[in-house]
């Protein structure tokens, strides 16, 4: 049996381990499916240290999926659906993506990547929910996923290897890139070592409990908050478009214990009638966790004083986990920080030529896991090398500062990103596309407030001499950039201004660009 399954599926088979909008699984189903999926997939040739992509929605699927990567060895790189056919040929071809499996809800995008040179990588497509009309069915490389897992023996899989995520991010230098850390596997660990890493999150959600996913499974939080809950035994209910009076009613019904949450989605949930928020029992709620982007103090004053002190922050990285939290007494109390550090954490303030900073002044933060842990960019020395103060000792590209309580403040964003909805967004990889523009001269790509994302997008234009700054032209250029980005990267707004002011070296001056914009706001980020 699956080293990870199986003693919930001895101990506790009938009970619920997933529900989905449209199913529901077992702990002993479950534990059945991973096992033949094993070993269905190593019959098809995946051998272990493989890497995989998986582009679904939240669905029972991708829990199966991640539980068989996670003993048989294999990396699996999760696929953002909002993705179009470039991005993902792109990842395709970065990751060396050998198989990947797809619901058809995603089939027009997939088919048009894989038909891209650089979709040859890959050498199967697993179809799920595939219907006989569907694009992905005519590609020589399509295999219906539940034929493997009937084809699988349920016997249990020999030599079971540790596999894991290995999630994309963006960067200042533009096409995304793989993170790799310790438990994305290729170091010949053992799936009992991912056991024991998903013990510690005890710290921060009952376990086991009922978690409820209502955010994206690619992303690495809503990943880290769901399913290393369930490796110790928390079943998991998901919803895959994000509804704030459907989260009140999935809370109730399945008696969850804990959901994490972005800001947008924290706004939208205390922005509902006043009679579907006083219908909310929430009785069984524990714990709320939320974080990637700073929200906003009124509506997480409002949460607060509508839940009551279940509400968490942290602050982390996919690259680094979670560094620091701040509980909801803490937080009204020291409202802004980020909160005290974890205790294998160490944090080191530098200044802009890499020196240690007075205690309690502003600079760089870096970080040192004490526990050891590290991680690189998957074929990306050199970004690798430029986050790392020294080797073990990360950034975030974060400004901030430690005050005398041990408590850990962000002043500004040092590294070029934007957060929008709880997403990280990397304006270089925006302004590459709209350079390829026949009509832009130069740009520039800035974040600006938003009082529901935090940060929109917006693209500062330099036109040709000659040419026209009309809205038809807008339209032309956002219609362009929607061919080759994913939706939620295309600029919100574009203003065109005279000359993208640069530096001697030839970098973009965003700070002069980003003021006007924030002018009156108390957050620079």
């Amino acid at each position: 049996m699956a080293t990870l399954t199986s003693t919930f599926a001895v101990d506790r088979g009938t009970e619920i381990a997933l529900v989905d909008e449209t199913r529901s699984v077992t702990w002993s189903q479950l534990d059945t499916r991973v096992n033949k999926l094993v070993n269905g997939l190593r019959a098809t040739g995946l051998k272990t240290g493989d890497t995989v992509a998986v582009l679904l929605g939240n669905q029972c699927e991708w829990f199966e999926l991640a539980q068989a990567c996670a003993h048989g060895g294999w990396t699996y790189v999760p696929l953002n659906w909002h993705l179009v056919a470039d991005e993902l040929a792109y990842v395709f071809e970065d990751a060396g993506v050998l198989a990947l499996f797809v619901d058809e809800r995603f089939d027009a995008a997939v088919s048009t990547a894989l038909a891209d040179p650089r979709g040859a990588v890959v050498q199967s497509v697993f179809g799920i929910n595939t219907s006989e009309n569907a694009d992905i069915r005519r590609d020589k490389r399509f295999v219906a996923y539940e034929s493997v897992i009937a084809s699988g023996s349920a016997d249990e899989p020999t030599d079971q290897m540790l596999g894991g995520p290995m999630f994309y991010t963006s960067g200042t230098t533009g096409r995304p890139k793989g993170v790799r850390g310790m438990l994305s596997g290729g170091m010949a660990l053992t799936p009992d070592i991912m056991k024991l890493v998903a013990s510690g999150f005890s710290q921060f959600v009952p376990i086991p409990g009922v978690t409820l996913l209502c955010g994206p499974f690619y992303h690495s939080a809503q990943w880290a908050f769901s399913f290393l809950p369930m490796i110790n035994g928390s079943s998991v209910v998901m919803q895959h478009k994000y509804d704030s009076a459907g989260v009140l009613t999935l809370i109730d019904e399945y008696g969850c214990t804990n959901v994490h949450l972005v800001p947008t989605q924290m706004k939208r949930l205390v922005d509902l009638p006043t009679d579907k928020k006083a219908s909310f029992s929430g009785a069984s709620l524990i714990a709320a966790w939320h974080g990637a982007a700073p929200c906003p103090p009124a509506v997480k004053r409002s949460l607060i004083d509508w839940w009551g002190p279940k509400v968490t922050e942290y602050y982390g990285s996919t690259e680094g986990s979670i560094i620091s939290t701040i509980n909801s007494t803490e937080w009204l109390e020291k409202g802004g920080s980020v909160g005290k550090p974890l205790s294998q954490f160490e944090v080191i303030v530098v200044d802009d030529q890499d020196q240690l900073v007075a205690p309690g002044a502003e600079g760089t933060l870096y970080f040192r896991n004490n526990m050891g842990t590290d991680f690189s960019y998957h074929n990306d020395e050199e970004k690798t090398k430029a986050a790392h103060l020294e080797p073990g000792v990360f950034t975030t590209g974060d400004v901030g500062y430690v005050d005398d309580g041990g408590y850990l403040w962000l002043s500004d964003r040092k590294i070029d990103m934007i957060i929008s909805g709880g997403v990280n967004i990397y304006p270089a990889e925006i302004e590459g596309v709209l350079s390829m523009h026949p009509s832009v001269e130069d740009v520039a790509v800035i974040g600006v407030p938003d009082a529901e994302f935090g940060e929109s997008v917006k693209a500062l234009v330099q036109i040709y001499e000659g040419t026209h700054p009309t809205d038809e032209l807008k339209t032309e250029i956002l219609t362009h950039c929607r061919g080759l980005l994913a939706g939620y990267k295309v600029p919100r707004s574009i203003d065109f201004i005279a000359l993208v002011p640069r530096t001697g070296t030839g970098k973009i001056q965003k700070q002069p660009l980003r003021a006007p914009f924030w002018e009156g706001h108390q957050r620079r980020i």
